[in-house]
């Protein structure tokens, strides 16, 4: 039988007790209910007949029965004959009546009235002893009906529920000892315990989902050895793969596990690939450097002392993505130590170049001066420019040095600060003296904004003017002749100053505002009279990073630019 079922017969054999158990109360209750009501409707009223009858006969005395009086008998016989539910009332209601009409033509005879009187007394008497002795039979009929339907109704109710009691009882259990197993078996299929069997007698729902739940557990168990081989097999080729690799690899599950590491990995951690495999990540990280770095720092280039000398590797980490869940990690050491050699040489050579340059252009500019100078010897119109033309490039020349000189200062990492405390405006009139001569050849006025009222910053000041002459020298450039810069300094949050320069030009384009401050990074289509090394914007932001500012720009096209940092306020 199926488990709807028997619910259904379980809950409609307690219906049916119910059921017969208040069908057996109705009919006992019913049977009261008349039984009282012949004792009230029948023998009761020839009571209340017969006292009203004696009540006329006694009220006259021995005085002659008036005619009210008379009445009141007439009407009371005529309804007790037409009430007579006793054996034997009968005649003694045909008695009474005939006796009254005895009586009607005798009252003016004391005598034949007084027993007249007497007889129909004894008449009454006997119809009520008759009601009275039936009263106290029903009664007794009715107490015995009462006492029966509380015994029968007892029964049934008790067995009503003692079988509700055993239901709620066992069938709970019924319901909820398979369901248990059902689940535990579940778990134990996802422990990846494909002999896991259920074993349900029953031949309901239950021994349906047992019969499937062994099912699917024997395909499971034959998928897993069908497939284990093959899984061993690309577990292999991968295992191989990783460690032919150069770059050192480790592999990390959810809880930061060492699932793997490649032969190049252990080397630079200096453990064993079986000391590392299976072990909890961080414990391992305590008491080693490497590792603690790779899984705590940060920073994408590490230096490592590794085959007798300093290595320098990338880090990379990628995460592991099942179903939209991270599920662990690969950290990837690349090799860049060939790339690093190559770079520092680079920016050395930069260096020495640059160097190198600034002492020969110094002497260039020198000769240019007394060339200018009439005690030397007069020039032609023609060959002034010639020299004006020449200090120019020379002057080029010599920002280009200088920025090159910045930018291996800032690869090296060789940053030098000086900070101090100054008041912002001391920032911004050296940066707008430094730039007046240039903003006066395009008749281009610095419209500046600097309360007195602002704090002080802790900054570098030469660099953080430098920053600001740069913004300001490309916004002159890039400025039509006979407009205006906007140069404000206002609070910026609770802990920084921040310096703008806002031009009128033809802005840049949205597409490169992202790569405005990368390195030799040029806007396309800028005209080339403009435009510099590429190095001023990114030397500028490595300036200000470096002091703990920040760095930005906000640019429509046709609508100019605004260039932005902020430094930190003094709050000593």
């Amino acid at each position: 039988m199926s488990i709807k079922n028997k619910l259904r017969a379980g809950i409609g054999f307690l219906f049916l007790m119910a059921l017969v158990s208040s069908g057996l109360a109705d009919y006992y209750l019913t049977r009261l209910s008349n039984d009282s009501k012949d004792i009230l409707k029948d023998n009761y009223r020839s009571l209340i007949y017969a006292k009203n009858i004696n009540q006329a006969l006694d009220g006259s005395g021995s005085r002659v029965l008036n005619k009210a009086e008379l009445q009141i008998i007439e009407d009371n016989i005529s309804k007790e004959e037409h009430n007579i539910t006793e054996r034997g009332e009968g005649r003694l209601a045909d008695s009474l009546r005939a006796n009254f009409e005895h009586l009607k033509p005798a009252l003016n005879n004391a005598n034949t009235a007084a027993l007249l009187k007497s007889k129909m007394k004894g008449n009454m008497y006997g119809i009520m002893q008759l009601n009275m002795n039936a009263i106290e039979h029903k009664n007794d009929t009715a107490s015995n009906t009462a006492s029966s339907g509380i015994i029968i109704v007892s029964l049934i109710g008790s067995l009503c529920f003692l079988i509700a009691f055993s239901f709620v009882v066992n069938f709970p259990g019924y319901i909820a000892n398979p369901v248990r197993e059902l689940i535990q078996g579940i778990r134990e299929i996802a422990n990846r315990n494909y002999n896991k069997r259920l074993v349900f007698p029953s031949k309901d729902e239950f021994g349906d989902v047992a019969n499937a739940f062994n099912q699917m557990a024997a395909k499971l168990n034959e998928y897993e050895t069908s497939n284990l081989a093959s899984i061993l097999f690309e577990k292999k080729r991968i295992e191989t793969i990783i460690n032919s690799m150069h770059d050192a690899i480790i592999g990390l599950d959810d809880k930061q596990f060492i699932i793997f590491a490649n032969k190049v990995a252990c080397v630079l951690i200096g453990m064993p690939e079986n000391k590392l495999t299976g072990q909890f990540a961080p414990h391992v990280a305590l008491e080693n450097d490497l590792l603690r770095n790779m899984l705590v720092n940060d920073q994408q280039k590490m230096k490592i002392y590794a085959d007798d000398r300093e290595s320098y590797f990338a880090k990379e980490v990628w995460e592991v993505i099942n179903d939209n869940q991270v599920i662990g990690k690969v950290i990837i050491l690349k090799n860049i130590t060939d790339f690093q050699q190559l770079n520092d040489a680079k920016t050395t050579f930069i260096a020495t170049i640059s160097h190198e340059l600034k002492t020969p252009l110094s002497a260039i500019k020198m000769s240019l001066k007394l060339l200018e100078d009439n005690r030397v010897g007069t020039i032609n119109k023609e060959q002034k420019q010639l020299l004006q033309n020449i200090d120019d490039d020379a002057q080029r020349l010599l920002l280009i040095t200088g920025e090159l000189l910045d930018a291996a200062q800032v690869e090296t990492g060789k940053i030098n600060l000086n900070f101090g405390s100054t008041h912002p405006k001391n920032i911004v009139n050296y940066a707008v003296q430094a730039i007046k001569s240039l903003a006066d050849q395009k008749q281009v006025a610095v419209h500046i904004v600097c309360p007195e009222t602002l704090p002080n910053v802790m900054a570098d000041l030469d660099k953080s003017t430098w920053v600001l002459i740069n913004l300001l020298s490309n916004a002159v450039k890039y400025s039509p002749e006979k407009s205006t810069i906007d140069l404000v300094v206002k609070k910026h949050g609770a802990n920084t100053i921040e310096f703008s320069v806002k031009d009128y030009g033809q802005g840049i384009d949205a597409r490169y505002l992202s790569r405005i401050f990368e390195r030799y990074f040029k806007v396309p289509g800028a005209d080339p009279d403009k435009t510099g090394t590429g190095l001023g914007l990114a030397i500028a932001k490595d300036f200000i990073e470096a002091q703990g500012g920040a760095i930005g720009v906000e640019s429509e096209t046709g609508d100019g630019s605004r260039f932005y940092f902020s430094l930190i306020i003094n709050n000593t």
